[in-house]
């Protein structure tokens, strides 16, 4: 077991990685995402401090297409509104950094932390950097021609982060753990691998759906517009690389990827029951206690996608909208939790 400065540190770690998810839902929502037309690692750390670095600014956003095509006429006071959630999301990755950085470097002196540790924070830092590039790429793709950001790279964007997400979680778990115990593994459950498969395909339509704002052309359940399958995809011309790439010109491809989106979110539910069919033997101990939590969880996540998506009546609502994306997020670490059970402590029988 590592000390408790460590876990402290990864715990806090997770908090913080937890909220700039959120931070980043709340900006998708309110459109804010595009409000700074630069990535300024440095200087960008000071917003503007006076009218006239205001006026700059403000400026440099009406020269986007967003500002042409949706906001034309936005007042100095709502374009701060917008500045704000962009400037606080931007301003939370770098204090992110500088949380795991300068303890990283402290803890590596003292050497309390060894190779297996850095081994499984390995894959965060990866994706820590690749979430914070990729997020660039993502807002110069709605600066060109769009007045938003491709839903396609949001969607990356929005994995990366959970992927980091979730190897920090593990790191945490792992950090808590006996050495002697965690030199002892246990195979995972085949059905529970697919399982997590599902959710990383549930969390990528997520991203495309919010990206597409989908839930506004089927704000119904639990048919789509009084179908089943929406008649737009029965149709054989419709079925277009154009239309799945220029998402925007018809209900296509939002239509698509709201009923992938809902098909996938049943389909786990099966799979959750199957697997506490096929392996209720498996949770002796943590593991058991676990699992129950995690269905609880999926059972609330889609409880909760039902309401945003009946709610989406001309807009995406706030609220149940980063509730959503809340909930998918301890959905995923509470799967994680559930696969380091079985991986170092549950004794998993024969059938």
């Amino acid at each position: 077991m590592y000390t408790r400065q460590i876990q402290y540190w990864l715990m806090l770690g997770c908090f913080l990685l937890f909220m700039q998810v959120i931070i980043g839902g709340i900006t998708r929502i309110t459109g804010s995402g595009l409000s700074i037309t630069k990535w300024e690692i440095v200087t960008g750390v000071l917003p503007p401090l006076d009218a006239a670095s205001w006026d700059v600014e403000f400026d440099k956003y009406k020269a986007t297409p967003q500002y042409d095509l949706l906001n034309e006429g936005m007042s100095l006071s709502d374009f701060k509104f917008i500045y704000f959630w962009e400037y606080f999301h931007r301003l939370w990755a770098r204090m992110m950094g500088l949380a795991f950085l300068i303890p990283a470097v402290i803890f590596t002196v003292r050497k309390w932390m060894d190779r297996r540790l850095w081994v499984k924070m390995a894959p965060v830092i990866g994706f820590a950097m690749l979430a914070a590039i990729f997020g660039w790429i993502m807002v110069a793709s709605g600066l060109i021609d769009r007045p938003w950001v491709n839903a396609y790279k949001l969607s990356i964007h929005l994995s990366i982060a959970v992927a980091t997400f979730a190897f920090l979680v593990r790191a945490t778990l792992y950090s808590q753990l006996d050495k002697e115990t965690s030199l002892t593994r246990h195979q995972i459950p085949r059905i529970f691998i697919g399982l997590g498969i599902l959710l990383a395909v549930q969390i990528v339509l997520g991203g495309i759906m919010s990206g597409m704002r989908a839930g506004l052309v089927y704000p119904t359940w639990p048919d789509m517009g009084g179908e089943l399958i929406p008649e737009i995809l029965t149709r054989g011309e419709m079925w277009s690389i154009s239309n799945l790439e220029y998402y925007e010109r018809s209900a296509f491809a939002p239509a698509l990827i709201q009923f992938l989106h809902r098909g996938t979110a049943y389909l786990l539910a099966v799979v959750v029951y199957l697997a506490w069919r096929a392996y209720h033997q498996i949770g002796i101990d943590t593991s058991k206690r676990r699992f129950k939590i995690f269905a609880m969880l999926l059972g609330i996540q889609i409880i909760v996608g039902i309401l945003t998506v009946v709610s989406c009546k001309g807009n995406i609502p706030l609220g149940l909208g980063v509730l959503h994306q809340a909930v998918a997020l301890i959905l995923i670490g509470s799967y994680v939790a559930v696969w380091h059970s079985i991986r170092y402590h549950s004794i998993i029988r024969n059938q």
